[in-house]
């Protein structure tokens, strides 16, 4: 298995310094550059949505919910060599039902940052640091006493080196076949638990810990990056649209390299005017490392786990600022 995860490096890498002698042929002056030097920005946007039913006969709960984003961005560009910076953090909460708890439905901290050097005209040798966590506890809500999720349980600590493709100021395709990424769950609970992947602990016969969890794993891999962030549209009727999207793709060479970890990250803007807007958000994750509760029977009680497709979609009308 070592010498296979051997040979899809060796592929990943040599494919990736392919397309530079293919692009050589077809690219032949260097690319004009928009913004010399540091230009910043982000989104803030606050979404709020709120029932209220008084004598309905129709049936239903009152509900509210809140949910924001918050994504920033500073860019470096230079003559050859670019510096990215980017940090979104995002959370929302919803009550459904009178004196019911509010439960989450968004947790997000996500930070990266990437430098690069040119190669040739718009292919770069870059290096890439990503961290991603969450704010708070997460609970699997049908048993509120089951601690699922947490602060720096999981985080993702991610560094990658490859070559990264800039076809247009708003694309990138960053090629990483040299990546360590590190799984922290610094829960205890949860680390005895083994959760995201980590050791277990090791318990004796009545139950007592021998050996506590690991609160960490180190993986060895290659790592793929496809993201696309563009607003003002030459056409008329996308004018007022933002449309970002981000894929992202590891394999561990050290254990089950055909199982391909994904997380595909989706927002759609569309501003009404300067203040109002409409967004939606997709997710889309897997994990062969994460396992997910299953109700095999359909009666509520989650009897086994396995790593299945986690989706989220969040659609909301509500304040969006961009600068």
């Amino acid at each position: 298995m070592k010498v296979l995860s051997l040979l899809f490096a060796f592929v990943l890498f040599t494919n990736a310094f392919s397309q530079v002698k293919e692009a050589e042929s077809i690219i032949s002056t260097k690319p004009k550059l928009d913004t010399i030097g540091w230009k910043n920005g982000g989104l803030i946007s606050m979404n709020l949505a709120q029932t209220s039913l008084t004598n309905w006969s129709a049936g239903g709960e009152n509900s509210v919910s809140i949910q924001g984003l918050m994504s920033l961005f500073s860019i470096n560009t230079g003559v050859n060599s670019f510096w990215d910076n980017n940090l979104t953090l995002g959370y929302g909460v919803l009550q459904q039902g009178k004196d019911k708890k509010f439960i989450k439905t968004d947790d997000k901290i996500e930070f990266t940052t990437k430098y690069g050097l040119r190669l040739k005209d718009k292919f770069f040798i870059a290096g890439a640091l990503n961290f991603k966590t969450q704010f708070t506890v997460g609970w699997n809500y049908t048993k509120d006493t089951q601690k699922i999720s947490n602060f720096l349980s999981p985080a993702y600590l991610t560094g990658a080196v490859g070559l990264d493709w800039k076809p247009a100021d708003y694309i990138s395709i960053f090629s990483a076949p040299f990546t360590g990424r590190i799984t922290i769950v610094n829960d205890n609970e949860l680390a005895n638990k083994g959760a995201f992947g980590v050791r277990q602990a090791v318990y004796d016969s009545l139950g007592n810990i021998l050996e506590p969890g690991k609160k960490s794993k180190n993986e060895l891999g290659g790592f793929i990056r496809i993201s696309f962030s563009k607003g003002n549209f030459d056409l008329e009727i996308l004018k007022n649209i933002t449309i970002t999207s981000k894929l992202e793709l590891f394999t561990n060479y050290l254990n089950r390299p055909q199982n391909i970890d994904v997380n595909w990250e989706n927002l759609l803007l569309f501003k009404v005017n300067k203040i109002i807007s409409i967004n939606l958000t997709t997710q889309l994750i897997y994990d062969d490392d994460v396992k997910v509760p299953i109700d095999s029977n359909g009666d509520g009680k989650f009897d086994s786990s396995a790593p299945r497709t986690q989706f989220k979609e969040i659609f909301g009308l509500g304040i969006s600022i961009t600068f």
